[in-house]
């Protein structure tokens, strides 16, 4: 796994990966030696390197930065690879961006028009990172939370399904990423479920809710 962007999301799928037997290659845009201390903690199924190489490494990509950076990512690496879309819209620290302010576009519609060959699935987004450390859970467990995917390839999303099940989370099916918005900022779906972030280990979010929640989003 390839991981473009090493904030809280990225750091914290990291940890999750390699605690369930994958290898990482972790990426940000200030160097891999100020990622040198994560990769050594991680141990040795983690290492650091440019966002090109990390790119080029992965069998799937992960790009969770703002948005802003998106005209900076590495599309050539990414190109025909299935890719994690992790990033959501905030004008407050992106500034108003007219497509996505009028709905006449999705972020990850956004995201595809700078790594147009990827394969592209969104994961990750409405979750807060902390409970996203906690609140994974084996196959079968009554309290197994769920994740929304959405995306166009169906042999991607396969791809992430079986990922984000190897990380202890069932996957919920939103469509394809014209409807993506439905896991957006501010749709019941996106944070909501799995309790206030006061609560650090959050609260477990089954598949009926997370169903549910998408069924109910405005736009």
């Amino acid at each position: 796994m390839g991981i473009i962007g090493s904030g809280n999301i990225g750091s914290t799928l990291a940890r999750l990966a390699v605690d369930a037997g994958h290898r990482v290659v972790l990426s940000n845009s200030r160097g891999p030696e100020t990622l040198a201390d994560l990769a050594a903690d991680l141990g040795p199924r983690a290492s650091a390197a440019t966002s090109g190489d990390a790119a080029a490494a992965g069998d799937i990509g992960v790009v969770t930065v703002p948005l802003a950076a998106f005209p900076d990512l590495p599309a050539a690496p990414l190109a025909g690879k299935t890719v994690i879309d992790t990033c959501n819209y905030g004008p407050e620290r992106d500034g108003h961006i007219p497509e996505l302010d009028s709905t006449s576009l999705t972020s990850s519609e956004l995201l595809l028009w700078n790594i147009p060959d990827a394969l592209l699935v969104k994961a990750f987004n409405n979750i807060f990172f902390k409970h996203l450390l906690s609140l994974g859970r084996p196959a079968g467990a009554a309290d197994r939370s769920y994740l929304p995917i959405a995306g166009d390839s169906g042999p991607a999303k396969a791809a992430v399904t079986a990922f984000i099940e190897s990380l202890g989370y069932g996957v919920v099916d939103a469509g394809p990423l014209a409807d993506s918005w439905r896991q957006e900022t501010g749709t019941p779906v996106w944070g909501t479920p799995y309790g206030p972030y006061s609560d650090e280990k959050g609260q477990p979010a089954g598949e009926d809710a997370i169903r549910a929640a998408l069924a109910v989003a405005t736009r």
